[in-house]
C-alpha cells in the first residue's frame, strides 16, 4: 500500500503485503492528528456460485443459465484483519489479534478523539461473541471494553446497539445479560459497568432517540404492562442513569408516534387487530393526553360481514408461558358449523409474527370455510432470551409444541373448531415450518403447502441461518433438515418453487423432491416458471394452495375457475 505525499507528491511505501489474495479492501481512516493510519486488510475467500435455470425466458425460446454469489452455511469467509500504519515512522504498528479470531463481521470503526487508541465491534462467526475492542494507537495492545458471550447467540441482527459517547467517556450498549432485552452505560475508558439503564421482564425493542444533552432516551418497548399483550409496541422515556422514566403510551394496543419539529408534542396512533385506530395528541415532557383527534369508524367495514381477528391466550408446552395468537373466522360465519382449521405459519426467530395492528383486510384462507389461526410459538423473537432461545441450533421445532396445545385450548371453549382436520401453510422459514409439521406432528397437521421453503439449512443463505443454528455445522443441521427427515412425512403435502428464487436457492425443494421419491412419498409439486421468492402469492400458485386446502380437508372438489 502507497501513499502521496500531497505537498511534495513523494511516494510512500507503507507496506508491500497486499496481494491479490490478501488485498486492502478499505476503509481507510486517519487518526485525528493524522500521524496513524488504520487500513483493513483482507484474506479472500472463494465464493459459491449457484447456478439455476430460466426455462422459458420473455425474449427467446431456449432457456437461459442464471447464477449468483450466494454463502451457505459453513463456507469460507473474507477474513479482514485491522493493519495500523504510524506515518512519520513509516512503518507497520502490529496488533495483537486474540480477540477477534474468527470475525463474521468486523465494523463501527472509530478512533478516539486524541488519537490515542482506535475502536470497533468483532462479531464471531457463530454469534456467540460481540465484542468492543480497543486498540493502542503506539503498541498495537487490545483490550476489551464490553463483552457478549452467552450460553446460545446473540441476537446481533436485531438486537445489538451501542452508541459511543466519547464527550462524557461513556458507552450505551444493548445486551439480552439479565434474560432480556435491554440497556447499559459502560465506562468507555477501560468498559466497566456504570449504570444499568433498563430493566425489568420486559424488553427494549428500539432506540428510537438519544438526546445526549438531556442525557435521555426514548425506546420502543414491549411487555412494560403486565396486563396487555407483551408484543404491543410501547413508547417510554429514561434518563441515562436510568431514572427519571416517563411512560408516552399506555392505551391497549400498538403504538406509533410521530413528534412535531420541536419534540415537544407527538401524535399517537395506536390499535389491535380487534380494535381500530385511534389518534391523540400528547406533551411529550410528561406524556399527558392533550386531544383525541380521531377513533376510526368502522361500521361500515362490519356491514359487510367482516370479522374481527379474535385474541386468544393459552399455555405453552411448559405450562406456564403464555403463547398468543389470532383466530380469523369466514364473513359467512355460522357458530352452529364446524370449519377445518388452518394455520399460517411463520416462525423466523429473526421476529414476531403475529399481527398486532388493525387491519380492515380479513382472510382469504377463512373465506373458503376454514377457520386460520396465527401464533408466535417458542423460538420466535421480542420475549424473553430464555423464549427465544428454543431456536437455537434447533430451528426444526419451529414451536409446534406450544402450537398445537394452542390450537387444542382454542378448540376446547369453540366447537365451530374442527381439529379432526387440520392445515398448515407457510413460505420460506414459513414453508420450512409448514412442512416439518407432516415429518414431526403429523398425528395433528393432516395437509401442508409448503412455498419456497428453506428446506434444509445448510442449502440456505449464511447470515439467517448461521445466526440461529450457529457455527460450525454439526448433527443439529441434520436433525432440523426436512430433505434429511423426509422419510418421516405423513399426510397430504404440496410443495410450490419458484425457478428463479434468488432468495432461497430453489435445490433446496428439488433435494426434498428428491428424498421424498426415495422414500416413496405421495406429494404434489409445483414448479413456477420465471417466478423468484414467494411463488405462492402469483394468483395461479394461490388457487391451487386453495385448492388444494379444500380439495383434502372439506373433501369437495373444487369449482374450476
Amino acid at each position: 500500500m502507497r501513499l502521496t505525499h500531497r505537498s511534495t507528491g513523494e511516494k510512500i511505501a507503507l507496506t508491500t503485503t497486499g496481494t491479490e489474495s490478501h488485498p486492502f479492501t478499505g476503509p481507510l481512516l486517519w487518526s485525528p492528528d493524522s500521524q496513524k493510519l488504520l487500513a483493513i486488510q483482507t484474506e479472500r475467500a472463494e465464493k459459491r456460485v449457484v447456478h439455476f435455470v430460466e426455462s422459458s425466458p420473455k425474449d427467446q425460446l431456449q432457456p437461459i443459465l442464471r447464477d449468483m454469489e450466494y454463502v451457505k452455511p459453513g463456507d469460507p469467509l473474507d477474513h479482514p484483519r485491522p493493519r495500523l500504519f504510524d506515518i512519520s515512522a513509516r512503518k507497520a504498528i502490529p496488533i495483537e489479534e486474540t480477540l477477534f479470531p474468527n470475525p463474521w463481521r468486523l465494523s463501527d470503526y472509530r478512533w478516539d478523539a486524541d488519537s490515542a487508541r482506535f475502536t470497533f465491534l468483532y462479531n464471531q462467526r457463530g454469534h456467540e461473541v460481540l465484542r468492543l475492542v480497543a486498540v493502542d494507537a503506539e503498541t498495537g495492545h487490545a483490550i476489551t471494553l464490553v463483552d457478549e458471550t452467552p450460553e446460545t447467540f446473540v441476537c446481533y441482527s436485531s438486537k445489538a446497539f451501542h452508541r459511543d459517547l466519547e464527550d462524557t467517556n461513556e458507552i450505551l450498549w444493548m445486551s439480552e445479560r439479565s434474560g432480556w432485552n435491554h440497556l447499559y452505560l459502560f465506562h468507555r475508558e477501560w468498559g466497566g459497568l456504570k449504570h444499568v439503564v433498563t430493566q425489568g421482564d420486559w424488553v427494549v425493542r428500539k432506540v428510537a432517540h438519544v438526546d445526549t444533552e438531556a442525557r435521555e432516551l426514548t425506546l420502543e418497548v414491549g411487555g412494560i404492562y403486565p396486563d396487555q399483550d407483551p408484543y404491543h409496541v410501547h413508547h417510554m422515556r429514561v434518563g441515562f442513569d436510568g431514572k427519571g422514566i416517563v411512560m408516552l403510551t399506555e392505551a391497549d394496543g400498538s403504538h406509533e408516534l410521530n413528534y412535531s419539529p420541536s419534540r415537544e408534542v407527538y401524535i399517537d396512533t395506536y390499535s389491535r387487530v380487534d380494535a381500530p385506530p385511534v389518534t391523540a395528541l400528547h406533551r411529550t415532557r410528561d406524556g399527558a393526553l392533550l386531544l383525541t383527534l380521531e377513533t376510526a369508524d368502522i361500521s361500515h367495514l362490519k356491514e359487510t360481514g367482516w370479522q374481527a381477528p379474535e385474541r386468544f391466550v393459552a399455555k405453552g408446552r411448559d405450562g406456564k408461558t403464555d403463547i398468543y395468537g389470532i383466530i380469523h373466522k369466514p364473513t359467512h360465519f355460522n357458530p352452529n358449523k364446524r370449519y377445518p382449521v388452518i394455520e399460517r405459519i411463520y416462525a423466523g426467530p429473526h421476529d414476531a409474527h403475529v399481527p398486532k395492528r388493525f387491519s380492515a383486510r380479513g382472510s382469504e384462507m377463512a373465506e373458503l370455510g376454514f377457520i386460520v389461526v396465527q401464533i408466535d410459538g417458542m423460538g420466535t423473537s421480542q420475549r424473553s432470551k430464555a423464549f427465544h432461545d428454543v431456536c437455537w441450533q434447533n430451528i426444526g421445532d419451529a414451536g409446534f409444541p406450544d402450537r398445537v396445545r394452542w390450537i387444542r385450548a382454542a378448540a376446547e371453549t369453540r366447537p365451530w373448531m374442527d381439529i379432526t382436520r387440520v392445515g398448515i401453510y407457510g413460505g420460506s422459514a414459513g414453508g420450512q415450518n409448514a412442512m416439518r409439521a407432516l415429518i414431526a406432528h403429523h398425528d395433528f397437521y393432516d395437509v401442508a403447502v409448503a412455498d419456497c421453503g428453506c428446506h434444509d439449512n445448510r442449502m440456505d443463505k449464511i447470515w439467517w441461518n448461521e445466526q440461529w443454528m450457529g457455527y460450525p455445522l454439526g448433527e443439529h443441521y441434520i436433525e432440523s433438515s426436512n430433505m434429511e427427515q423426509a422419510h418421516r412425512l405423513e399426510g397430504k403435502l404440496m410443495l410450490i418453487v419458484g425457478e428463479l428464487d434468488r432468495n432461497v436457492d430453489p435445490a433446496s425443494t428439488m433435494q426434498v423432491v428428491n428424498a421424498l421419491v426415495k422414500a416413496d412419498k405421495d406429494f404434489d409439486l409445483l414448479v413456477m416458471p420465471g417466478v423468484g421468492h414467494g411463488a405462492a402469492a402469483h394468483p395461479y400458485a394461490k388457487r391451487r394452495q386453495q385448492d388444494f386446502f379444500v380439495r383434502h380437508l372439506w373433501q369437495t372438489e373444487p369449482r374450476q375457475p
